[in-house]
């Protein structure tokens, strides 16, 4: 006897009230979790800890963290992250064509991670939200832990794209300037959750949630462009700037025999791959001219290694109609290391 079973998944976001979060937060914590997280297993931070670092001028409490997917695009899966011991947070990438449409699934991690989505699947003034809910309820879970420190001990770190165009459009000017600024949302949010948390009367959330970012471009995107969105964040905007690269970068015999001879994935990087993106002088030179930049600017400048790999769609899960997708997870690791 042979027996079916199918499982049926919603392919839409459905965000949910920073209250009923917070009812799901206490209402789990009489059970010794929170999100299904067993607070026994939960990172507990000591102003001991060998692994503390400076960030951007902050405190990391922990030199780990998520880079910017569907995980951090959503309150509960930041907060859930931070709980875990993540403490740099890189939020959902936003751009300004916030009306998408992504195939499902778009993501398999079977083992190497492949993916066919890129931006957030939220409308950005909803993404924005959802990165204040989360702001505000790991400052309110510090509180209720006892951690009560004077350094927050996390960053939320902005992730925008892909072009200067797209960035300078009201809406992505309008996330990043309540980024900058957003008290008028925050006291709302605070008056909406004082009925369940009285104490959070006496708590001083900051109304600037991040003043760095990570500027992801599209493969193939021009170097000079990269280097004109590079110029209009760290001198116009002022912001710690991390740009992210591909691993194109280390060119197609190196990448190939890395994966394919060394390692054994059976992934198929295709010539075009190479030929349109960034190449490494071009990005040599783009990284002094950002870093003096960044100097004189007073901020900090840094890189992201690496973003996704495109490839060719050999995967069992995602949709054949996506003809390239984007390699991700371990893979990755031994292309940054050699890059």
């Amino acid at each position: 006897m042979s027996v079916t079973i199918k499982i049926f998944m919603s392919d839409k976001f459905y965000r949910i009230p920073i209250e009923r979060l917070f009812k799901w937060i206490t209402n789990e914590e009489e059970l010794g979790k929170i999100f299904g997280l067993y607070r026994k297993n939960l990172f507990t931070p000591k102003g001991s800890d060998p692994f503390r670092m400076i960030r951007y001028r902050q405190l990391l409490e922990t030199p780990i963290g998520v880079a910017a997917g569907p995980q951090t695009q959503l309150a509960h899966n930041i907060i859930a992250s931070w709980l875990c011991g993540a403490r740099y947070l890189e939020l959902k990438t936003v751009q300004t064509l916030d009306e998408i449409e992504v195939t499902k699934p778009c993501i398999d991690m079977e083992d190497e991670g492949y993916n066919c989505e890129w931006s957030q699947e939220l409308k950005v003034k909803d993404s924005f939200d959802e990165y204040l809910n989360a702001w505000i309820l790991i400052h309110v879970l510090k509180h209720k832990f006892g951690w009560n420190t004077k350094e927050r001990g996390f960053i939320f770190n902005m992730s925008v794209g892909y072009d200067l165009k797209g960035i300078l459009n009201p809406n992505v000017q309008w996330f990043l300037d309540k980024m900058n600024n957003c008290k008028e949302e925050l006291d709302e949010k605070i008056d909406t959750l004082i009925p369940y948390y009285p104490e959070l009367q006496n708590l001083n959330i900051p109304y600037h949630i991040s003043d760095n970012i990570t500027l992801s471009t599209m493969h193939g995107c021009p170097p000079d462009e990269i280097e004109k969105i590079g110029k209009y964040l760290i001198e116009e905007r002022k912001l710690q700037t991390a740009i992210k690269l591909n691993p194109t970068l280390l060119g197609p015999k190196k990448v190939r025999y890395i994966l394919n001879e060394k390692l054994g994935y059976e992934i198929t990087v295709p010539d075009e791959a190479f030929e349109h993106d960034l190449k490494y002088d071009e990005a040599v030179k783009m990284i002094k001219s950002l870093t003096k930049s960044a100097e004189e600017n007073n901020v900090q400048f840094g890189l992201k290694l690496t973003n996704t790999l495109e490839s060719l769609n050999s995967t069992h899960w995602l949709p054949k109609k996506e003809k390239m997708v984007y390699t991700s997870g371990r893979a990755l690791h031994p292309l940054s290391i050699n890059l």
